[in-house]
């Protein structure tokens, strides 16, 4: 058994390039400075099974991702919260029901499940028809839960004051939009192959990860390989910003794929 793990966008809220901005890195040509609003797909390969596909967040490019990737179907998305560069697609998931003539499965805290009923309001007045997009919702909290067999652990983190959710699946841990942890917390990532942490800037941000908080983050859960995501536009380029990283951290970029081997369920 593998996992897949696709970065769909590594971006932060406002994506790069920015729109209007001239910066060297919004004006790169190096294809691995243009990002999409972060999203990662996770897609557990069993022997002489379909695929179980975890999506981690929908935000404003999700069609575009969805089709870039050729993505057919979803088991599950997990939403780490409600910020609409964290959701804003959903409505995309219209695509998902025409294909498998069923709701699709989001996976989050009730506060961000009851946010959702709030901004797709038409999806949910009890009435469908067709062209609405379809989504069963499942309320999460701090306990491990399963999609389809395979075991996701939530991991509680803090967003400013907004408290958010990381993941781990198996060998493979991501967490965002993070400014504070608890040690406790941390520690469920403890033992993975692939850490995944964000950061917007290397000076410090009211609700984000500096990028020396994001590698102290990193260098405490200790895995062979750390990559960092969310990335603004003020961090430089990414050949630039490459060579500052200290050994086992490097950049994620769009489009990046991994495969990790996986033993447990």
């Amino acid at each position: 058994m593998i996992i897949k793990i696709t970065f769909l966008g590594t971006g932060t809220s406002t994506g790069v390039p920015m729109i209007g901005c001239q910066c060297k890195v919004c004006s790169s040509p190096d294809t691995r400075d243009k990002r999409l609003r972060s999203s990662v797909l996770v897609n557990v390969i069993k022997e002489n099974e379909p695929a179980t596909g975890i999506l981690i967040d929908a935000g404003p490019d999700f069609r575009q991702q969805m089709l870039v990737h050729g993505i057919t179907s979803l088991e599950g998305i997990l939403l780490t919260h409600e910020h609409r560069d964290h959701i804003a697609g959903l409505d995309d998931v219209r695509a998902f029901n025409f294909l498998s003539h069923n709701p699709v499965a989001v996976y989050a805290e009730k506060r961000v499940l009851n946010a959702l009923q709030k901004t797709f309001e038409y999806a949910f007045t009890g009435s469908y028809f067709p062209g609405l997009p379809r989504m069963k919702l499942h309320p999460i909290d701090l306990e491990p839960f399963a999609i389809n067999g395979v075991s996701v652990i939530p991991v509680r983190a803090m967003h400013g004051s907004l408290p958010v959710l990381g993941f781990r699946i198996g060998p493979f841990g991501y967490l965002t939009d993070v400014k504070d942890i608890e040690e406790k917390e941390l520690d469920k990532f403890r033992g993975v192959d692939v850490f995944v942490v964000s950061t917007v800037q290397k000076t410090p941000h009211r609700t984000h990860f500096s990028l020396s908080e994001a590698v102290d983050a990193a260098k405490r859960v200790g895995a062979p390989r750390t990559y960092l995501t969310h990335l603004s536009h003020c961090l430089g380029p990414y050949v630039e910003l490459s060579h500052e990283l200290p050994d086992g951290i490097r950049l994620a970029y769009d489009g990046m794929i991994l495969e990790l081997p996986f033993t447990g369920t």
